[in-house]
């Protein structure tokens, strides 16, 4: 997920600081998300770095984005995985990114 695009992250009140953040600050959905936990229990820093990726919660997880949100996981980390974190961010501010305003993925609409 690039956390640019989520609305607990564009919010101005209760702002999450991304899954990296610190735990106290994030909403509770954030912190008790089992694929967070699940890499970092892995100590994989990449989903695409466990021996079981594309397991069924990352499965589920796409689906539901890819059908509310326009925007896939499993395609944002086959794109990571291929050409790295700088160009996935590089891409993804173009895409979602219109001068001032970031694109919040779960409202449809610019912050």
């Amino acid at each position: 997920m690039n956390c640019r695009l989520c609305l607990a992250y564009v919010r101005e009140n209760n702002k999450c600081h991304g899954c990296n953040g610190v735990n106290k600050l994030k909403i509770k959905g954030c912190r008790t998300c089992l694929i967070t936990k699940c890499v970092k229990s892995k100590k994989n820093h990449y989903c695409f770095e466990c021996n079981t990726f594309p397991c069924a919660r990352m499965k589920h997880l796409d689906k539901r984005y890819s059908t509310k949100y326009e925007m896939s996981m499993l395609e944002n980390l086959a794109y990571i995985k291929k050409h790295g974190i700088g160009k996935f961010v590089a891409r993804e501010n173009k895409r979602w990114i219109k001068g001032d305003k970031v694109y919040c993925v779960h409202h449809h609409k610019y912050y």
